[in-house]
């Protein structure tokens, strides 16, 4: 069943959508918005999900992995920054902890997420998920990394009171944090870009794509012409994504508190919203037996979430005003360590079956648990 790549651009549903759903977040920006308004926001969300993951595997398909994986992730998490910074600029106090708090989430859905839904779809269709450990180990090194140096160290360090960091160990943390997501990205595109490439294994073998379904990327390239319009369909789907959440995120923000859970539920709930086009894609290639690509989605975009929201953050503390709270607390830097052990035994055989895709859903949901009932 492959992606509607031969069909006329204009005609498209999958260029409407994201048409519809940007022009819905035109006139939801900064409104309160009821009901049913809401109700049609949250339909062009999903729209522009389904969409954005089309134009995703479009483009994919053109420039081959793992250059396809990296187009989505490092849009969706730009965009995502931008949100990050714009909600700060106009929340003060009260979202000292977003950055934290949403970097802290991606890492989470990504990592245990979206890893653990395509080795179990990877498995379900050939009982054992391969993929190439030399890549998906320099992810998973990189993503520990990451985390420990922005989220774990201003949690022991004690320039200043709190999880915080001084103005001299965030600009450290910042510099480290663009280094090293610099290094990934030239070792997974140039140096030892074959560690990044599906391993060919049953119906796969051949296949040079992501398009295309069980007969792993025989259908044809899509034209420079198609590709070029689903880039630019790509970011439109993907500002809408993040925008219509946004719209939505007040009447999530005043269900939360309707219902007592804390506030960090917020930011579950949005991340979550604005992962789901990497999630989708991670598990359609994970059906037509590319898991690599799969494992480049979700460890691609908690490397990206890390390396590019920690520099913006630090640029942006120049002007935003309030504190900056970055460490995690015991409960999540436990969750975390989980997480990393648990990645390391996943990838080292570069083979996996259902039960490491269900241990790590079933770390996921300890974390979506414990967000709710902390």
């Amino acid at each position: 069943m492959s992606t509607a790549t031969h069909k006329s651009p204009l005609t498209d549903w999958t260029v409407i959508v994201p048409v519809v759903a940007l022009i819905a977040l035109v006139f939801s920006w900064g409104r309160e918005l009821p009901g049913f308004a809401v109700a049609l926001v949250a339909l062009c969300l999903a729209g522009a999900v389904l969409a954005a993951v089309h134009h995703a595997e479009v483009v994919a398909h053109r420039v081959g992995e793992p250059f396809g994986s990296l187009v989505l992730a490092v849009a969706v998490t730009v965009i995502e920054v931008a949100l990050i910074v714009t909600l700060m600029a106009d929340g003060g106090d009260k979202t000292a902890s977003l950055a934290r708090d949403t970097v802290f989430a991606a890492v989470m859905i990504t990592c245990n997420g979206i890893v653990g839904l395509s080795l179990l779809v990877g498995a379900l269709r050939n009982r054992v998920a391969v993929f190439n450990a030399e890549g998906s180990g320099a992810a998973l090194a990189t993503v520990a990394t990451l985390a420990v140096l922005s989220l774990v160290l201003p949690t022991f360090t004690t320039s200043k009171p709190g999880p915080e960091f001084s103005a001299a160990q965030l600009t450290f943390a910042a510099v480290a944090s663009l280094a090293l997501y610099g290094l990934f990205i030239a070792v997974q595109t140039v140096r030892h870009r074959d560690y990044f490439l599906p391993v060919a294994t049953g119906a796969a073998a051949g296949g040079t794509g992501v398009e295309g379904d069980g007969d792993g990327g025989h259908a044809e390239p899509p034209t420079l012409r198609a590709t070029l319009i689903s880039l630019g369909l790509l970011l439109v789907a993907l500002v809408a994504v993040v925008g219509d959440a946004k719209s939505v995120s007040p009447a999530i923000e005043a269900g939360v508190a309707k219902a007592g859970l804390p506030n960090a539920v917020v930011g579950v709930i949005i991340a979550l919203l604005v992962l789901a086009p990497e999630t989708l894609a991670a598990v359609r290639a994970a059906r037509r037996d590319r898991v690599q690509t799969s494992l480049n989605l979700g460890y691609g975009s908690a490397i990206a979430s890390i390396g590019l929201t920690i520099p913006a953050i630090a640029l942006a503390s120049i002007w935003l005003t309030g504190p900056l709270l970055l460490g995690l607390g015991p409960v999540h830097m436990v969750l975390l360590a989980l997480t990393v052990v648990v990645s390391a035994l996943t990838i080292a055989p570069g083979r996996a079956t259902l039960l490491q895709g269900g241990v790590h859903l079933v770390i996921l949901a300890a974390y979506l648990f414990l967000a709710v009932s902390p």
